[in-house]
């Protein structure tokens, strides 16, 4: 496995996708790294020379990802509860941020159902 980014991509998965494996990079940020690094999206992890993967190290070092986008976004969520914002409450209380109806669905936020005695199976 090669190591980009602190992450261990699959070594026999093309390029384009085995970047996505990196918490901030989807296809799309894929394809504009190694288009700039100039290493083909077909190639397969494994026949990466050395050469190539330093250049996709470097154009990856230019972006924020895994643990610096991480907590970016925590800091975010936290930001959002303390001042008290509508968003923020919702964080804080387990419920969908995004303007979604909670009657009916939204039990992978809300967890799984509570009945009143809270005893039925």
């Amino acid at each position: 496995m090669a190591r980009i980014a602190g992450v261990d991509v699959p070594r026999e998965k093309r390029v384009v996708i085995a970047l996505t494996y990196i918490f901030g990079i989807g296809k799309t940020t894929s394809q504009k790294v190694l288009a700039d690094a100039g290493v083909s999206e077909e190639t397969r992890v494994r026949d990466l020379t050395d050469a190539e993967l330093d250049k996709i190290r470097e154009q990856i070092d230019s972006l924020k990802v895994e643990g610096d986008l991480r907590r970016e976004t925590n800091l975010n969520i936290k930001r959002l509860m303390e001042i008290g914002s509508n968003r923020g409450i919702r964080h804080r209380r387990g419920l969908p941020v995004r303007g979604q109806h909670t009657k009916n669905n939204a039990r992978t936020r809300k967890g799984p159902r509570k009945t009143v005695a809270n005893k039925k199976k």
